[in-house]
């Protein structure tokens, strides 16, 4: 039996500018009441402060890299992507002031943020931003973090390039 090998085809490339904030834990906030059903449920809320902005970044840099024309001042976007997903994404990080300035490190300070925990705040801001139908159709992932200048794809400064491809062909 052969099987054809996926096929991947770039639908779209987004710089985001900015810190990279890894979406984590949730911390209590208390109880709150819903007024329409009366049942009580936790509110949980995000323990870290830099992730909202970050989403927002990553949302804005999304849509404005789905802009293909304009109508006036109306923008045309690409349409939403369906189907099964591939990104590629290097997040690029701050380098401590503590690390060599004349040799490349890894990226593995907690500072940096886990790199799970930077795909899910990314990925979310992405859906948020009406790219793809639902983060949920990602199935292949490439992420990578580094510090500015120090790989190919890095930006000068703090960021993310995020190159978003559709799949096709036989999944085996």
């Amino acid at each position: 039996m052969t099987t054809t090998p996926t096929e991947a085809a770039l639908r779209l490339t987004i710089v985001v500018h900015g810190r990279p904030a890894p979406q984590g834990s949730k911390k209590y906030a208390g109880h709150r009441r819903n007024a329409a059903s009366g049942r009580v449920s936790a509110v949980l809320v995000e323990q870290s402060k830099r992730v909202k902005p970050w989403r927002a970044l990553v949302t804005a840099a999304t849509q404005e890299a789905r802009v293909v024309s304009r109508i006036g001042t109306v923008p045309v976007h690409l349409p939403t992507l369906d189907g099964p997903l591939g990104v590629e994404v290097v997040f690029t990080v701050l380098k401590p002031a503590s690390a060599p300035k004349r040799k490349r490190i890894w990226p593995t300070t907690r500072h940096s943020g886990d790199l799970d925990k930077l795909l899910r705040s990314t990925f979310d801001g992405i859906a948020d931003a009406g790219a793809v139908v639902d983060d949920s159709r990602i199935i292949r992932v490439t992420a990578l973090k580094t510090f500015p200048g120090e790989h190919p794809d890095a930006l000068d400064a703090p960021g993310a390039l995020i190159r978003l491809y559709t799949l096709t062909g036989d999944p085996s």
